[in-house]
Order: C-alpha cells, then structure tokens, then sequence
C-alpha cells in the first residue's frame, strides 16, 4: 500500500523543523545527502551532527510540488521551500526519495536541495 501524499508532506516538513532525532527515525542510515554546504555529500550521522548545531526553522513554505511513485514502496518528491527563522530566509529547490521499509515504515533514502544562481533569485 502506497503512503498518501498528506502523509509524505508532513513527514517531509517534520525534517525541515527536527532535529537530530527526528533524523534518527525518518532517515535511513545509508541516506546519501547532498546539501549547499560542506561536505556537500552527508551520511546520516554528518547530517545529524550539522543539524544539532543549527537553529531550528521557525516557518517552512512548500510548493511547486511534485510526487512521483516510479516503484511499489518508492515515493519521489520534488518541490520548492521557502524556510524562515527570525530575519532569514532560506529558499531552494528540494527533493527527496522515501523507501518502504516495512507496513507503514518509510524512510528517506535520498535528499537534496538546490539553491538557484543568485541572479535568477533576483530576476
């Protein structure tokens, strides 16, 4: 049975608010990660260690979203965030991969994020 896509948004936007421990139980431990940070590429546990030292958002905005099931229990979802916290604001262009790995038991596999050139920002 296929995850509905209320439940694939929340989970996502769970991440966006969490912690480390939130990574700990939605993101698998093979998870590749490849962020507009260094290392750029992050396992789970860089992941977890970067997001630990970071203030939480405050606010996240999706849209332009887009869901694909190319699989039975492997869900694709690309879409743009907008995320605040105090005076900053955070955009890019996001997508995650999320795997069953059991009844009701998803995991993220794969995510990245994408921050355009500044000159279509400002265009």
């Amino acid at each position: 049975m296929s995850m509905e896509d209320e439940r694939i948004w929340a989970m996502e936007e769970k991440l966006w608010h969490g912690g480390d421990e939130v990574y700990e139980t939605l993101v698998d431990e093979n998870v590749v990660m490849s962020l507009p940070a260094e290392p750029f590429i992050f396992t789970r546990d860089q992941a977890k260690e970067a997001v630990k030292n970071t203030p939480r958002w405050e606010e996240v905005n999706f849209s332009d979203t887009k869901v694909n099931r190319p699989h039975e229990g492997l869900i694709v979802i690309g879409y743009q965030v907008e995320a605040k916290r105090g005076e900053e604001t955070y955009r890019c262009y996001a997508s995650s991969t999320i795997m069953r790995r059991g009844h009701e038991d998803w995991t993220v596999v794969h995510h990245s994020q994408v921050v355009p050139p500044k000159a279509m920002v400002d265009a």
